[in-house]
């Protein structure tokens, strides 16, 4: 996938400035895709000259001229063609893990320090997302915004990161405890 489908999709919520749009980024596409904000401007450029998006100027007197940002009927289509075609498989592709895979016996305190770093960073995610959740649920439960919501793709990518970040800490754990067993079975050699 690449980053122009997941900034289509975030301007079906309407018109937005290239800032709004890497706030909306930031806050709700994050959980499965991240791109710097230099990546996202360039990016709408090229949306924009592709006629994907359309960006007008909206002049201000105190702030710096803005862009505006809109869908266009080219980038609604090319948007629901890409959401109909099947997805190819994920593959993971984590620095921590190749650090994981190269740990030995005389560096487990290290490993376990960065097991650690990714689950108080997986913690942080989950209550980030439920903060996501309550805002989108504005009160409603579940079933009520299930049923009554116009878009239900970011409640469901939403809960797609969270269960990311709650694999992590199960991961975590079961990680952890592994090199407890062989740091007691190292200590009794």
């Amino acid at each position: 996938m690449s980053l122009k489908y997941a900034l289509l999709a975030a301007l079906l919520e309407g018109e937005a400035s290239g800032y709004d749009l890497a706030k909306v980024f930031d806050v709700a596409v994050a959980n499965f895709w991240s791109a710097t904000p230099q990546q996202l401007y360039r990016e709408m450029e090229r949306l924009a000259e592709e006629g994907l998006i359309d960006a007008r100027l909206v002049q201000q007197e105190r702030r710096p001229n803005k862009r505006m940002f809109t869908l266009t009927e080219a980038g609604r289509e090319d948007l629901r063609a890409f959401t109909t075609a099947p997805p190819r498989p994920t593959a993971i592709r984590d620095e921590l893990m190749v650090k994981i895979q190269a740990v030995d016996t005389g560096e487990l305190d290290a490993a376990r320090a960065l097991i650690e770093e990714r689950m108080e960073w997986a913690r942080g995610k989950i209550a980030h997302y439920e903060r996501l959740r309550d805002r989108l649920l504005d009160g409603r439960s579940e079933d009520e915004y299930v049923r009554d919501a116009e878009r239900i793709g970011p409640y469901l990518t939403l809960m797609r990161g969270r269960a990311f970040e709650e694999e992590n800490l199960r991961w975590g754990e079961r990680a952890l405890d592994i090199l407890a067993r062989r740091s007691a079975a190292a200590d009794r050699s």
